[in-house]
């Protein structure tokens, strides 16, 4: 795993996660790390244990030059689009770095430019960059509590378990409860039924 993609000392990694749920907010993290810092174990947050992704959150923030983590509602996402709310929370996080960092290093294939500063799009990129990985692992941190806190007021969605992702049992609530304010109203919450004109 690369520590950064550029030469520039300032380069902000940013990844989102939340993408594909059906309820909560899209979350996103910036990150600069110091050119020197590398840890063997910061790895894409989706391939590490909660309690190894937490152990890294605090070494990861104590460690950052600077760091910003943004949310993005259902309510937003459901008015432009789950892909502009993504780089919309990334702007956001942007927004709250204290140090205006000389280059982006961005999760995915795609993004919105964010001010003049000069940017790269790597696909799978917090597997092969550990600075979008660091990013990951606060992104998925913070959107995980938030969902089980989340959880406490509505317990039926089994949403500490499932974090607001499809598992059959969301559906299933969704089904028997209906949604919440923080269902996704354009997102396909419930599958398609067959039915058969008779």
């Amino acid at each position: 795993m690369q520590k950064g993609y550029s030469k520039y000392k300032l380069e902000a990694a940013l990844d989102e996660v939340g993408r594909g749920c059906l309820a909560g907010p899209v979350v996103a993290a910036a990150v600069i790390l110091p050119q020197d810092f590398f840890h063997s174990e910061i790895n894409d947050s989706k391939q590490l244990s909660e309690k190894k992704r937490k152990e890294l959150d605090c070494i990861i923030r104590e460690n950052a030059l600077d760091y910003a983590i943004a949310e993005v509602s259902p309510e937003k996402i459901d008015e432009i689009n789950i892909l502009n709310a993504s780089f919309l929370a990334m702007h956001k996080a942007l927004d709250q770095l204290k140090i205006i960092p000389e280059f982006l290093l961005v999760d995915g294939n795609r993004f919105t430019q964010y001010k003049e500063i000069p940017h790269f799009c790597a696909v799978k990129g917090d597997a092969n960059f550990m600075n979008i990985a660091a990013a990951s692992i606060l992104a998925k941190n913070y959107r995980d509590a938030l969902m089980g806190k989340l959880h406490e007021e509505y317990p039926q969605y089994l949403w500490s378990k499932n974090k607001g992702y499809p598992t059959n049992a969301h559906r299933k609530a969704i089904e028997e409860f209906g949604t919440t304010i923080f269902h996704r109203k354009t997102f396909k919450l419930l599958p398609t039924q067959l039915s058969l004109n008779l």
